[in-house]
């Protein structure tokens, strides 16, 4: 059978799909993806896989497709990393008979991506995304589909623009590129309402749409619902029991799901936190529920939700991403996260791992103008122990204690002591009496040798 190409293979292969759920590392596992597909997704993708871990592992390929292959999970595209256009062939070529599409991220912005040259940074032989005019952008596009891409997921932002610099993406740039390619389009960005996948597929005239956020919050999103919050917690917990996945997806999903609920019932975050089972999760979900429920039976009437939220804290919402101040934009363009943080240790610009120490501890604060003032390493510049003997880092002291044979007790570092108990176990030891040698041709002596040869 010929390979089906461009709209084609969009209409046929792929069912003509426009609600589609997008790739998400540890996220977009079997269980999400058919809840998903219960609830209006047409499309899914695997969470991005490394291709090379892919091709060597054997393990790797069975926990992240083969044992997942189920005929509700269709149509289904597998998305992978790399950096070798070998490399990618071959781990193509080992997930096709599982899939009906393999996905070359080039979308990816995280640090992980760059430290492996792979997702947003394969661009940057480009130029940089910040710098790219819609023409450059085009003329990418056109790029990959001249290599032989046959459907295109255009995110509409820089790999700058993550965690509070997010910002909106530009479906500006996702328009031009979709008139620019014969081949169908995927528009991702700005999606948190069914309103939005139709407003976005009529503003840039893209054949599907993509939302990976905005499913995580409400997995109805493509239904046009917004549920009660329990109501899918409960039907997505019936299917992890199906369909098993690390606790650590679960808790995940949880978490999102449940994300204003546990802004209002605090206590719970920490029960959410700590539980090891997947019926301890479903225990405290249940717990979540019937503190909704109390609320609920509370609520007067003409009360409106609070905390700025369309809808009261027990239904599924978008998840409205808190950026930087207006007007605190530095002079050079885009900020740093680490500079955001900076601002008067505010919560609303914090990373989300110091936000999680936050609530732990609401008395921590991230101001660096109140961090302790340390010593420094007369080497390196790290922070030096205050008891060092050498007024030197751990890393530097023990380089250097090893070098000259030196005990730091500050550090624990006993390499002078060691080697003395050492010296004097062995000075303490009997000699062994030498046996008395035989000479050669002398009984228990060697033979004698006279010759050698090789046969």
């Amino acid at each position: 059978m010929p390979k089906l190409q461009g709209f084609e293979f969009w209409s046929c292969t792929l069912g003509g799909a426009r609600h589609v759920v997008a790739p998400m590392v540890d996220q977009s596992e079997l269980a999400w993806r058919l809840l998903s597909r219960r609830h209006g997704a047409q499309l899914c993708y695997t969470p991005m896989l490394h291709a090379q871990v892919f091709i060597r592992d054997a393990n790797y390929r069975k926990e992240n497709l083969y044992c997942d292959v189920c005929p509700e999970d269709r149509p289904l595209i597998v998305q992978f990393c790399a950096n070798d256009p070998e490399v990618f062939v071959q781990a193509a070529l080992l997930a096709q008979d599982y899939c009906d599409a393999i996905d070359l991220n080039l979308g990816c912005p995280q640090m992980i991506a760059k430290r492996g040259h792979y997702g947003a940074f394969l661009q940057e032989e480009w130029d940089l995304l910040q710098r790219m005019k819609i023409d450059k952008t085009v003329r990418y596009a056109q790029m990959l589909e001249k290599a032989g891409c046959q459907l295109l997921t255009v995110h509409g932002r820089t790999k700058e623009q993550k965690g509070p610099l997010s910002g909106t993406a530009s479906w500006e740039h996702i328009k031009a590129v979709r008139k620019a390619v014969a081949i169908p389009v995927f528009a991702n960005g700005n999606i948190q309402c069914l309103r939005d996948v139709e407003r976005c597929i009529q503003d840039t005239g893209v054949q599907g749409v993509m939302s990976a956020e905005g499913n995580l919050h409400n997995p109805a999103l493509f239904e046009g619902r917004s549920p009660a919050v329990w109501e899918l917690a409960e039907e997505y917990l019936d299917i992890v029991r199906q369909h098993p996945c690390p606790l650590s997806y679960v808790r995940a999903h949880l978490f999102k799901l449940w994300h204003h609920t546990l802004q209002v019932h605090q206590q719970l975050r920490e029960e959410l936190a700590k539980v090891k089972t997947l019926e301890g999760i479903a225990a405290v979900s249940q717990d979540l529920k019937l503190r909704c429920q109390e609320d609920i039976s509370r609520q007067k009437e003409g009360e409106k939700p609070s905390g700025g939220l369309p809808f009261f804290h027990w239904i599924c919402q978008p998840y409205f991403r808190p950026g930087p101040r207006e007007g605190s934009k530095e002079s050079g363009g885009a900020r740093g996260k680490r500079a955001l943080e900076e601002e008067e240790g505010s919560t609303d610009v914090l990373s989300k791992n110091k936000q999680k120490k936050k609530l732990r501890n609401p008395h921590k604060t991230f101001d660096p103008s109140l961090k302790p003032k340390y010593a420094k390493c007369d080497q390196c510049g790290n922070p030096k122990g205050n008891r060092c003997v050498f007024n030197l880092c751990r890393g530097c002291c023990k380089k250097r204690a090893f070098k000259e044979t030196a005990d730091c007790p500050g550090h624990g570092l006993l390499f002078k002591t060691k080697l003395e108990k050492s010296l004097a176990w062995k000075g303490a030891q009997p000699r062994l009496q030498e046996p008395q040698q035989a000479r050669p041709g002398e009984p228990g002596g060697f033979p004698e040798v006279v010759g050698s040869a090789l046969a």
